[in-house]
Parts: C-alpha cells; structure tokens; sequence
C-alpha cells in the first residue's frame, strides 16, 4: 500500500502566479529531503496566494500525512480533488485518500476512494493492488459500529438473550417428542450449512485469486511525488 507524491509544478504568468510557484518548488525540494514541517509551510504559503490551487492543496496533504496528520490530509485532498480537472491527477488524488482511509483501516471508504481513483485512471497498477487489498480486507473486517448503531447493537443484544432464554425452554419441551419422532430437519440442516459452506470458499478462492492477479501486476518501486 504506497502513497502517490508525484510533484509538479504551475505554469501560471503574473506576479503572485510565480510566488505561488516559488513556495511550490520550495515544498517540494523540501519534501525530497523529508523536512515535511518546513515544507508544509512552503505549500501553506502558496494556498495564501491561491486557494483554488490544486496542487498546492495536494502537496500541502502529502506534507501533512508524512507528520502523522491523517485527517488533516484528507481535508487538503478533498479540496485538491474539487479544484483538479485533470483525469490521472484526480486518479492519484483518490488514490492518495484511500490510503490515508486505508491505513485507517476504514476499507470501506479506502474502496470507496479507489474506485473513484480508477474511473479517472484505469491503468494504474498501484491502485488496482490497493483496491484488491481493500477488498480483501473489508471482507476479513468484521462488522464496526458507534453512536446510534452501538445502542442498536446492544438493543439487540438483549433481545438476543431473551430470544435464548425462549428457546432454551422450548428445546426442553421437545426434547422427548423429538427423541420419539425424529424429523428430517436436522438432515436438511446440514445439506444447507454444507452448501453454504461451500459457497463460502468458493468466494474466498475468487477473493484470493483476485490478489494474487493484483500481486502479479508490475508495481513501481518508488513513491509518486508531490505536484
């Protein structure tokens, strides 16, 4: 799971243009040399001028991902990917905030965020490796709740023991007509959990064989730099 840092530069005209550039270039020597607070200020300094700049938004969030400031790198990516026309740099804008969603170990938006990365970009090996893994991941993710589904849930909970606490009673009352009159429930039982089952592995083999196609494409070595 690799962040994309591609670096570029505007080619704008006009005085506060070329400021914005300058603080740009600035940001990005400074990030080759991994001093991300210093360089953070550098693309900060270019927003001053313009706030719809895209790059800039985008560099300044791979500046604050490298400091441990997830959410504030997803801020300046979502304003990136709303000022950002071009198709690969929206591609590695999303790209980038899947693996800030990734890392979060919130897969659902990390596929979420990926999808939209391949919409714009289709050829990307690196993203199609990401998404394969969020797949996976989101699957083998057991279920995440807070808030009102957290109340939901342990509503449920205690529905559930008194569900047990019935059934436990009604187990015992059939206990002996079911030892004199055995049905074919049971049977049938098994035949549904057996193909069940089945099914089951059958999508974890078409899981497992999507991440190894992914693990055989050819992946860059190196991380995409900044704008």
């Amino acid at each position: 799971m690799r962040l994309l840092i591609i670096l570029f530069t505007l080619c704008a005209v006009g005085v506060s243009a070329q400021n914005e550039r300058d603080y740009i270039r600035r940001g990005n020597r400074l990030m080759r040399d991994t001093v991300y607070a210093k360089a953070q200020v550098e693309y900060q300094k270019a927003i001053e001028f313009d706030n719809t700049s895209a790059q800039a938004h985008y560099n300044l969030g791979c500046a604050l991902f490298f400091q441990n400031k997830p959410e504030d790198a997803m801020r300046e990516y979502d304003t990136a990917v709303k000022f950002e026309h071009n198709p690969r740099r929206k591609a590695q804008i999303y790209h980038n905030m899947g693996v800030v969603m990734q890392t979060a170990q919130q897969y659902d938006k990390a596929v979420a965020c990926y999808q939209n990365s391949l919409r714009n970009d289709p050829t990307c090996d690196e993203t199609r490796y990401n998404y394969a893994l969020a797949l996976y991941m989101l699957k083998k993710q057991p279920p995440q709740g807070g808030g009102e589904s957290q109340n939901q849930n342990d509503q449920g909970q205690d529905e559930k023991k008194e569900q047990d606490k019935q059934e436990q009673k009604e187990e015992k009352q059939n206990d002996s007509s079911e030892q004199q009159n055995p049905q074919p429930k049971d049977e049938m039982s098994k035949e549904n959990a057996e193909q069940m089952l089945k099914a089951a592995m059958q999508d974890e083999k078409d899981t497992q064989e999507k991440i190894q196609r992914a693990l055989q494409q050819p992946q860059q070595k190196r991380l995409q730099k900044q704008w």
